[in-house]
């Protein structure tokens, strides 16, 4: 009768020893965010006859709004409603003022986003083709814009976009939708030719 009764304490002690090592103060758990679910794109070419452009856009995720235009700008959003998002896009014909306009632009990239921005990244993209040349501007960290792009031929024409989502700049709920988009805006760049 001793011999299963101090096995029974033992085993007792054994038991709670367990419990007492294996349990750990309880922790918060991460945040978590809402998984999304991308559609295959399908791409068309944008045109207007009243536009010195054309482009290739995503046209089943996407559309194309004209904001305004007169005789030397176009503006224009290609609107993601999906995922509340906009590429803003202005056109400007050149009257031998690349340099300013070039420099303005490059300044609506930096000034701004600089202090909330990570990193910015410049990618160069050159047509000789085409005659398109220009820069993909990548804001890394919680800015009001991600992705930032010029294109122009340096003589004519000029055109700038940049890309917002309509949500608190969380580098981490965005990401997502940033990066499929950033394939349309890419797609964008290397399809975009004057007429």
């Amino acid at each position: 009768m001793q011999k299963s009764k101090l096995l029974k304490i033992m085993m007792g002690i054994v038991v709670i020893l367990v419990f007492l090592v294996s349990c750990e103060p309880p922790q918060p758990k991460p945040r978590g965010y809402f998984r999304i679910d991308f559609p295959e794109k399908e791409y068309a070419s944008y045109t207007n006859d009243e536009f010195p452009f054309q482009f290739t856009y995503a046209k089943n995720v996407s559309e194309v709004k004209i904001i305004g235009l007169d005789k030397d700008s176009v503006w224009m959003n290609i609107v993601y409603p999906r995922y509340n998002a906009y590429i803003y896009c202005t056109y400007r014909v050149l009257h031998n003022n690349f340099q300013f306009i070039s420099e303005d632009s490059r300044r609506l990239v930096y000034k701004p986003h600089t202090a909330k921005a990570d990193a910015i990244t410049e990618q160069l993209y050159l047509n000789d083709d085409r005659r398109v040349y220009g820069v993909l501007y990548e804001l890394k960290g919680n800015t009001a814009s991600n992705i930032q792009f010029v294109m122009s031929d340096s003589v004519k024409h000029f055109f700038r976009g940049a890309f917002y989502i309509n949500e608190s700049p969380n580098k981490d709920s965005i990401a997502p939708v940033v990066d499929y988009i950033r394939e349309d805006i890419v797609q964008l760049i290397e399809s975009l030719e004057w007429k």
